[in-house]
């Protein structure tokens, strides 16, 4: 099939190459030229494991093109994914002026049926404007769909090709026929396509990430109390995971969630309800959490510097919002190293992939390490923000040697505790008791 992607951010990269991977000729459009030029040579523009590959080989195959005409793109697909930013608003509402803009082009572009797909996270009722505003200069036949992406950043080529389901809102039987045909290749061994009417198809989305943004800060609230009675949360989450009701899943205690997808889509639907005149509850307890969460390691700090981190230097492992992307949006980290700025201390920063973003941000206000434990030269304590593998079977003795003081703060409970009080160090973690204080 021919398929057209209008915008290459991190959803329309990945879906482009992936539909690519399967047969389909596509063309990407994008209005940075730059990046085009880089694409067609070959340079993949964001860090996805396992997305190099593929984008490679599509090239070479002549299945995966880069234009920034959008004349070229729309000429090309009888699809058209709209893999536009939908930033958040200042009210906290999702922006849809890309979507919109682009929609309002392809109107007065179009001269054959084509379909036209949301594929960008949109509020409900985005499908109906995008069919008005093409509608009002369109010559040809086209239909609207509703086909929302569910891809984690670290696991997004596994998500797109073999995906839990694939959810297609949309009222047209011809659309719908070649939606499916299209992602035929990707249910092989019989997850399901979800057919739905186009406004359940946008509130699927906004209600997954929601609820399991949720879950992750009740966790984050059942570890706070944890400290309080003495309980430890890894024994709470094991017995609470084990419950086939509650799953194993987004249990995991820590410094808050951060991203491009969770922080963005609570307070877009938050700022939905509210236009229908609905207040969230839940998501207005969620919001004010996560933010507080991101800097509950900060007064455990303070305290074990008995209140003075002027001059003090903390190394940090992990910028990055979750491992295996360099994707810094809403990251805890940030939160964290503007607080500890704030009060006077120095920040050697180490991160396999998010140093270059984390820089763009920052400037000279961090010393960027080489390496995990070139950030530990003569730093006072290290503190963890995201859980790399790396991080996770470090050489102890190596960090008592490099540190000043054998104190690890830890936002995301890499390590045992009974370990980490026979190794010697002091270890404040989320949720369990601290060591050696």
């Amino acid at each position: 099939m021919k398929i057209s992607v209008i915008g290459t951010g991190y959803v329309g990269l990945v879906t482009g190459t992936c539909l690519a991977e399967t047969g389909n000729e596509v063309i990407c459009v994008d209005i940075d030229k730059t990046k085009v030029e880089k694409m067609r040579n070959g340079e993949v523009p964001i860090y996805e494991p396992h997305l190099d590959v593929l984008f490679e080989r599509n090239i070479k195959a002549n299945r995966l093109k880069f234009t920034t005409s959008l004349d070229e793109g729309l000429a090309h697909g009888e699809i058209i994914f709209l893999a536009l930013p939908t930033p958040e608003d200042e009210d906290g509402s999702a922006d849809l002026s890309y979507v919109l803009n682009v929609s309002e082009e392809i109107g007065k572009k179009i001269t054959d049926y084509k379909v036209i797909v949301d594929k960008s996270t949109v509020p409900v009722g985005t499908a109906e404007k995008v069919f008005k505003v093409i509608s009002k200069n369109a010559k040809s036949e086209f239909d609207v769909v509703s086909n929302p992406e569910f891809l984690r950043e670290g696991f997004a080529v596994d998500d797109f090709m073999k995906p839990e389901r694939i959810v297609i809102g949309s009222s047209s039987e011809k659309a719908t026929a070649l939606m499916k045909k299209l992602y035929s290749p990707f249910v092989r061994s019989g997850n399901p396509i979800l057919v739905m009417d186009e406004k359940s198809a946008e509130l699927t989305k906004y209600a997954a990430n929601s609820f399991l943004a949720t879950k992750i800060t009740f966790m984050n609230e059942i570890a706070n109390y944890c400290e309080k009675v003495g309980a430890d949360v890894d024994m709470v989450r094991a017995g609470m995971g084990t419950d086939s009701r509650i799953g194993k899943r987004f249990l995991f205690p820590g410094i808050g969630y951060g991203g491009s997808c969770f922080p963005k889509d609570v307070k877009a639907l938050q700022k939905a309800g509210k236009n229908e005149d609905y207040d969230f509850k839940i998501l207005n307890s969620v919001i004010e959490i996560n933010a507080a969460q991101k800097t509950i390691l900060l007064p455990k700090i303070e305290n074990y510097f008995n209140d003075n981190l002027k001059g003090k230097t903390i190394a940090v492992w992990g910028l990055a919002f979750k491992p295996e992307t360099d994707d810094i949006r809403e990251a805890p980290s940030i939160d964290l190293m503007e607080a500890l700025l704030a009060k006077g201390a120095n920040l050697q920063v180490f991160d396999p992939e998010a140093m270059p973003n984390i820089k763009k941000r920052f400037g000279e206000k961090l010393t960027y390490a080489a390496s995990m434990y070139g950030a530990l030269e003569n730093a006072d304590g290290l503190l963890i923000c995201t859980e790399w593998s790396i991080f996770r079977t470090p050489d102890f003795s190596k960090l008592k040697e490099l540190l000043k003081n054998p104190v690890v703060f830890d936002g995301r409970n890499l390590y045992n505790v009974n370990d980490m009080e026979t190794e010697g160090f002091t270890y404040i973690s989320i949720g369990r008791k601290a060591t050696n204080l």
